[in-house]
């Protein structure tokens, strides 16, 4: 019996994959981050709660955009889709919108501020744990897409 697997869907797989272990990352990420943040030691439990949900939906926002972005220039590259060069990509971005997000959160804005625990990388200003998220997250999430979906490009035999 051949089983035939559709190859132009495994991209789009991927991509649903790689966003859901993203976001999950970035729920545990966040939660185990807030003691670093002020918020932890001055907000109540609702603002507490408020600001997990509100921090990892903007998580996802810049997961979808990053990869939509890669996704765009793994195709102008005539890159691997889902390659190490789109993942790379997807870090790189996810890292430079961070560092200038911080900096705009902490700084200008006033948005939020890290708390005394929080390091921070002293020739950006930008917090140590927001910056490791954007790296380690995303790369669970593509090596966790690579293990749990591979690409079929030709029929599968299989026999019964």
């Amino acid at each position: 019996m051949t089983l035939r697997l559709p190859s132009r869907s495994w991209p789009f797989r991927r991509a649903a994959l790689y966003l859901m272990i993203a976001a999950i990352g970035h729920l545990l990420w966040e939660a185990a981050q807030l003691p670093l943040y002020t918020i932890w030691w001055t907000g109540t439990t609702r603002e507490v709660v408020v600001a997990v949900l509100h921090c990892t939906g903007g998580d996802f926002l810049i997961s979808t955009a990053t990869l939509l972005i890669a996704a765009v220039v793994t195709w102008l590259s005539g890159w691997q889709p889902f390659g190490w060069r789109m993942a790379g990509a997807v870090i790189a971005l996810s890292v430079g919108y961070t560092i200038v997000s911080e900096r705009l959160n902490v700084s200008v804005w006033r948005s939020w501020s890290y708390g005394l625990a929080m390091p921070t990388l002293p020739w950006l200003g930008t917090g140590l744990s927001p910056f490791l998220q954007w790296v380690v997250v995303p790369s669970i999430a593509f090596i966790g897409t690579h293990l749990l979906v591979q690409p079929q490009h030709q029929s599968v035999s299989r026999a019964i």
